[in-house]
C-alpha cells in the first residue's frame, strides 16, 4: 500500500506518507494483538480463471496515490497494478520484492547513498525496462520545489540530491542531501516517468487511466462504479491466479446484503459494524458462505484534548482529564465482543502490533485517583452534587438530534450497557476555579454506535472526577472541516491513520504551533494545538536516524513526552471486520500487510 490510510469515517483528505523510520525490535509488537486473519492457501490449491469482486467505497478520482485526493481505494488499487519495492508482513516489517529488486544497500551513509539494483525482468505495460529515469522524475514532481506538481507530501522526497543511473541501467543511486532513515518506503508506488515527468501529467494524467503499469494485473477500465483489472500478459513474476478483479463500489451499510446477494467475494465491514453495532456484525456473520475475518487495523481511535483554546489549553487540566479516561474499559466495551484481544494502544507512534512497538503510557500516570489529585492540585474544586438526568429518555432523544445536552440544573454521565458499569444516570459534583464552572464539549461523528458507546464511556469517567460533558454528535462531512480544523471543540473522538513506516509521518501531527509574522498561530496539521520544542527535536532526530536501534529509543522518548503533554488519548487499535467468501483464498483483514495479488483466487472446493 502506497499511504496512510484516511482518518476513518470522518476526515475525506489528508496529506500523509507511508514515511518514516523502520524501528529495530525483532518482536511484532504487542503479543496480544492480533495482527491479521487471512483465508490462506498455497497457490497450488488455488484454481487458474475466475473473476474476484471486491467491494470499494467509490471509483477514485485519481490513480495518483500521492495527490490529495487519492483514498485507501487509490492504494488499494495501485498494489495490484505499481510496483511497490518493499512489501510489509503483518508487523510492517519490510523486505525487498524480489519482483522488483534483486537487491538493495545503502553503500554509504555520508553522505547517505543508497543503490537498488531493479529485477532486470521488470518492465512496463509498454514495454520499457524499470529504470532511473521512472525514479528521477517521481524525485522531480514530489520534492516541492516545483509548485506546478501538485503533491499532497514531499517527505523524504525533499531530502534527495541526486538520482542517477549505477553500474548497469539496471541499477540506480540515489543520493540524500541529508540523512533520511525512512529511505525505505520511498517510491512506493512507483509511477512510470510518462506519470510524473511534467506537471500536467502529474496532476491530471492519471485521473482516469495510466500512463503504463507493472504488476501481475494491468488496468482495464475504470467506469460504472467499478474499476476492472486484468491479469498483465507482461508479467515477468508468477503469474496472476485470477483473470481479472472488479473493485466495485457498493456503500457500507449495503455490503452484506451484497454479499448475501453473491454480488461480492470480498467486502470490508468494519464501518458497517461500527455504525450498526452487534446487529450489524450478527448480519455478516449469518451470511451463507462467506466469513468474517477481524484483526487489528493498521489505525487507531483516539480522543484530542483542545489544548489550543478553551479550557484544556491548560496543561494541568488537560493532564488530569486524560487521566481520568479509562482506556481500558473502553477497549474490553469496543474490542471483546467482536472477539479480539483487549488491548490499549500505549503509543501515539507505533501499533501495537507493528514492529517497534513500546508502550510508553505510563508516563501519564492515569487514573481516578490521579487526576482528581491534580485537579485539586489546580484550584478545581468540588461544589455541590448536581442532580441526575430526568431519565434517560431525555438524553438519548438530545443525542438523536445531535448534542447529549447537561439537564437544566444538574450534569451527568451516561452508564448502563453502552455507558459503563454504573447502571444509569450518574450525578456529576461540577468543579470550578475562579467562579467558573468546568464543563466540556464532547465532539463525535453522527451514525456510529461505536463512538456513541465510547462517548457514553468518557462522559461516564469525566463525570466521577467532577467534569461534566455534553457529547455533540456531527456529521462526518462537516466533522473535520468546520469543527476539529477550526478548533471548535474540547475533545474530539475520531480513528486516526497508523504509519506503515514510523514517524516522519507523525511529526507534522505533533508539531509545535508556530505563530506568523502577524501574530497568527497556525497549527498545520497538529489537530490538538499544542507541542513542544523537545517533541519537535526528537521526532526530527528519529527521522533522520540511520540506525534502526538508536531510532527505536528515539521514537520511545519522544512518545514518552507525548504523554506528559496530553494532546491526545491512543484509546485501541480500530477492528478491522474483513468478509470473505469461504471459496476465495488469501484475503482477509491484512493488518498492516498487503495483498500478493498474483496468489489471489477461487479453490477448488
Amino acid at each position: 500500500m502506497s499511504g496512510r490510510p484516511r482518518p476513518y469515517g470522518t476526515l475525506a483528505v489528508v496529506a500523509c506518507a507511508v514515511l518514516g523510520v523502520t524501528l529495530a525490535a525483532c518482536s511484532g509488537g504487542s503479543p496480544g494483538a492480533k495482527a491479521a486473519d487471512l483465508a490462506r492457501a498455497d497457490r497450488s490449491a488455488v484454481v487458474q480463471g475466475g473473476t474476484l469482486h471486491w467491494a470499494v467505497d467509490a471509483v477514485p478520482t485519481t490513480f495518483n496515490t500521492f495527490q490529495a485526493d487519492a483514498t485507501d481505494d487509490t492504494s488499494l488499487i495501485a498494489g495490484a497494478v505499481l510496483p511497490t519495492l518493499f512489501t510489509q508482513d503483518e508487523h510492517a516489517v519490510p523486505r525487498p520484492d524480489p519482483d522488483y529488486l534483486s537487491g538493495v544497500e545503502q553503500t554509504s551513509s555520508n553522505p547517505q547513498t543508497v543503490v537498488y539494483h531493479l529485477n532486470p525482468k521488470a518492465v512496463w505495460s509498454d514495454g520499457k525496462p524499470l529504470s532511473a529515469a521512472d525514479f528521477t522524475a517521481q524525485w522531480h514532481a514530489l520534492s516541492g520545489r516545483d509548485q506546478a506538481f501538485w503533491t499532497a507530501r514531499t517527505a523524504g522526497y525533499d531530502s534527495i540530491a541526486s538520482i542517477g543511473q549505477g553500474a548497469t541501467p539496471a541499477d540506480v543511486r540515489v543520493v540524500f542531501a541529508k540523512p533520511y532513515g525512512p529511505w525505505k518506503g520511498l517510491f512506493a508506488p512507483l509511477y512510470p516517468a510518462a506519470a510524473t515527468s511534467t506537471a500536467a501529467a502529474f496532476n491530471d494524467g492519471s485521473r482516469t487511466r495510466l500512463a503504463a503499469d507493472a504488476g501481475p494485473f494491468t488496468l482495464k477500465s475504470a467506469a460504472a462504479g467499478t474499476v476492472t483489472v486484468v491479469r498483465n500478459p507482461r508479467w515477468w513474476g508468477a503469474p496472476a491466479k485470477l483473470d481479472a478483479i472488479d473493485f466495485t463500489a457498493v456503500a457500507p451499510d449495503a455490503r452484506t446484503a451484497a454479499l448475501r446477494a453473491g454480488k461480492l467475494d470480498v467486502a470490508d465491514l468494519s464501518r458497517a459494524v461500527e455504525d450498526g453495532g452487534a446487529a450489524a456484525e450478527a448480519q455478516a456473520r449469518a451470511v451463507p458462505g462467506v466469513a468474517l475475518h477481524t484483526a487489528s487495523a493498521p489505525a487507531y481511535v483516539q480522543l484530542t484534548l483542545n489544548g489550543g483554546s478553551g479550557p484544556l489549553a491548560d496543561p494541568d487540566l488537560r493532564r488530569a482529564v486524560a487521566q481520568a479516561v479509562d482506556r481500558t474499559q473502553i477497549a474490553d466495551a469496543v474490542l471483546k465482543p467482536l472477539g479480539l484481544p483487549v488491548v490499549t494502544l500505549g503509543s501515539h507512534l507505533v501499533m501495537a502490533d507493528q514492529q517497534g512497538y513500546e508502550d510508553d503510557s505510563a508516563a501519564l500516570a492515569a487514573g481516578a485517583e490521579n487526576a482528581t489529585r491534580h485537579l485539586d492540585a489546580a484550584g478545581w474544586r468540588l461544589g455541590g452534587a448536581l442532580a441526575a438526568a430526568k431519565g434517560d429518555a431525555a438524553t438519548s432523544t438530545a443525542t438523536a438530534q445531535g448534542d447529549a445536552v447537561v439537564p437544566s440544573g444538574g450534569a451527568t454521565a451516561r452508564g448502563g450497557a453502552a455507558g459503563g458499569s454504573s447502571g444509569g444516570a450518574v450525578p456529576v459534583a461540577a468543579r470550578s476555579k475562579g467562579g467558573r464552572a468546568l464543563a466540556l464539549t464532547l465532539l463525535t461523528r453522527t451514525g456510529s454506535a461505536q463512538d456513541a458507546q465510547v462517548a457514553d464511556l468518557v462522559t461516564a469517567q469525566l463525570g466521577r472526577v467532577g467534569i461534566p460533558v455534553r457529547i455533540r454528535a456531527v456529521s462526518g462531512d462537516s466533522f473535520f472541516a468546520d469543527h476539529v480544523s477550526a478548533g471548535d471543540f474540547d475533545l474530539a473522538l475520531f480513528s486516526w491513520p497508523a504509519s506503515r513506516f514510523p514517524v516522519a509521518d507523525e511529526a507534522a501531527l505533533f508539531a509545535k504551533p508556530q505563530v506568523g509574522p502577524d501574530g497568527a498561530v497556525a497549527n498545520g496539521q497538529n489537530l490538538s494545538g499544542t507541542g513542544t520544542d523537545e517533541v519537535d527535536r526528537l521526532l526530527a532526530q528519529a527521522a533522520a536516524q540511520l540506525d534502526p536501534g538508536k531510532a527505536s529509543k528515539l521514537v520511545s522518548e519522544a512518545d514518552t513526552r507525548i504523554w506528559q503533554e496530553a494532546p491526545s488519548l491512543p484509546l485501541f487499535q480500530r477492528p478491522e471486520l474483513v468478509a470473505v467468501r469461504s471459496t476465495v483464498a488469501n484475503a482477509g483483514a491484512f493488518g498492516f500487510g498487503a495483498p500478493r495479488f498474483q496468489d489471489l483466487g477461487f479453490t477448488r472446493g
